[in-house]
This record gives C-alpha cells, sequence and structure tokens, in this order.
C-alpha cells in the first residue's frame, strides 16, 4: 500500500512540475518580440526626434500602464486595443500612411507584432522601439534610462 501511495504521488509531483514548466514556457514564448523586419531605434533615440517632430510617437500601452508610469514625453497616447486605432493613427498622421511612426510598449513585445500589423496594412514607415518602457534585451527602457515622462491624464 505505502509503494502504490508513493508512485501515486510522484505521479502527482511530476504532473504538477510538467504543468508548471508547460506554462513558464508559453510565459516566456509570449514575451519573444516576432521579428520586425522594419527600422528599429533606442529609447533615446525616440525621445529625441519625438520631441523635434520628426517622427510620431504613439505609446500604445494600456490606460493602466499609462497611469502606472507614464507617457514618454512627446509620446502620443493610442491604447492598442481600440478598434479604431488605424482610424486613430490615420488622424493623429493626417492620412499620411508614410509618416513616421514610432510604437512602444512597455516590452518590446507588442510594438513589434503591432509593427508588422501595420506594415501589412500599408504605413510604410513604421519604427520599433524594441526596449519599450521597462526594458527588455534591446536595453533598459524609457524609465530605467531616466527619459523624462508626463502624467496621463484621463479624457485629455
Amino acid at each position: 500500500m505505502a509503494e502504490k501511495s508513493n508512485r501515486t504521488r510522484r505521479w502527482v509531483l511530476l504532473g504538477a512540475g510538467t504543468a508548471i514548466a508547460g506554462g513558464l514556457a508559453i510565459r516566456e514564448y509570449r514575451l519573444i518580440p516576432q521579428d520586425y523586419a522594419g527600422e528599429q531605434i533606442a529609447v533615446a533615440t525616440a525621445h529625441m526626434q519625438a520631441q523635434q517632430g520628426a517622427i510620431f510617437l504613439i505609446d500604445i500601452r494600456t490606460p493602466r500602464e499609462w497611469r502606472a508610469t507614464g507617457i514618454g514625453e512627446g509620446a502620443h497616447p493610442i491604447d492598442m486595443r481600440r478598434e479604431d486605432f488605424v482610424q486613430a493613427l490615420e488622424l493623429l498622421t493626417e492620412g499620411n500612411r508614410a509618416a513616421p511612426v514610432a510604437l512602444i510598449c512597455a516590452r518590446g513585445v507588442r510594438s513589434a507584432r503591432l509593427s508588422n500589423h501595420l506594415t501589412q496594412a500599408g504605413f510604410t514607415n513604421i519604427i520599433d522601439v524594441p526596449e519599450g518602457m521597462l526594458g527588455s534585451a534591446a536595453g533598459p527602457g524609457w524609465v530605467r534610462a531616466g527619459l523624462p515622462v508626463t502624467d496621463y491624464e484621463e479624457g485629455a
């Protein structure tokens, strides 16, 4: 009886370990940005170019994220989950799909995915900021680089 109990316990532990490992693997996969063949720039460059008016810097994160860290100075907050995201972007760029648009998210995952999507949708000058606001393998990110942020004001 004790041997059967030990075997059952081993199978339960093995199953639990496998489930945990699988869950971690899926989590890590979701954090890996898609390859983006277009231009990429560092956060300091994105900040400088946004301040100079050379690019439209779009913070594609959510309002909850904007409240938590602020919005990079010079960035336009447009939640990528908006059903009218493309229309909002076209309004900002006055319909110019060739305008230089740089996308930033938290860690470069969503910005790479959306960069690919917008390029496929006909935008010809999409730039990814792979460091994101919080840093990634590409670099420390906007916040840790000490670049200025502005508070997010709902409805502004």
